[in-house]
């Protein structure tokens, strides 16, 4: 079998891992070793909290909802119920919007739930 003689792709992928791992401290830096593995949970961790963050807004919403619904004398949970039966297919993310910059609007939108 002929040799192979690969310095110029071990260059390369060494230079784009080291380019990833500008920032990071320490040895995952500059040893390509450490960065390689400094680069494999980044993308785990990404990866999985790219999922995690939907579930953070959602909380986030919810809890924006409630704040906004106790003043009008309604639980969060009510309120989604009740929406739910009249048919009302707003959702989260625009009724905390509503709630929090519109207090106005968000109070109409919960008559039409009473």
């Amino acid at each position: 079998m002929t040799r192979v003689k690969k310095a110029v792709h071990a260059l390369k992928n060494r230079r784009n891992t080291l380019r990833q791992t500008k920032g990071f401290r320490f040895r995952r830096s500059t040893n390509e070793r450490a960065a390689n593995e400094a680069l494999a949970h980044a993308g785990a961790y990404s990866f999985a909290h790219r999922r995690d963050k939907k579930g953070d807004f959602r909380r986030l919403w919810n809890v924006r909802i409630n704040a906004g619904l106790r003043p009008l004398g309604f639980s969060y949970s009510k309120f989604i119920g009740a929406a739910k039966k009249k048919g009302i297919a707003l959702d989260r993310k625009s009724l905390a919007y509503l709630a929090e910059n519109n207090p106005k609007a968000f109070e109409k939108v919960v008559n039409l739930v009473k």
